[in-house]
């Protein structure tokens, strides 16, 4: 499972790689594991993306941790989450779940 996250300072955040030991997300589709770490900041190389490769860290395997998620969305089953894949976007303070689908 690809798990990107763009809160350059939470602590879990490895370039762009969640490596938190487990991952919830609230019903308000927020990530509530969320930390922020204000000696850390994830340098932000979207700004010359199509000029220069990101440094991402690799990608974790979905089976070495679990994904609870309360959000009515597409992906959730069971309380778990199926997607392939998610990203947590810094749009503004909080940490959305981008991947989202309403149901």
């Amino acid at each position: 499972m690809d798990i990107r996250c763009r809160k350059r300072q939470c602590k879990y955040n490895d370039r762009f790689t969640c490596k938190a030991k487990d991952i919830s997300v609230s019903e308000s589709v927020l990530c509530t594991i969320y930390e922020k770490d204000e000696s850390k900041e994830v340098e932000d190389t979207t700004q010359s993306l199509f000029s220069k490769t990101p440094d991402y860290a690799p990608q974790r395997d979905s089976k070495t941790m679990t994904i609870t998620c309360r959000a009515n969305c597409l992906f959730n089953r069971n309380g778990k989450c199926v997607s392939n894949g998610i990203t947590l976007n810094a749009i503004k303070e909080k940490p959305y779940c981008v991947s989202f689908l309403k149901k």
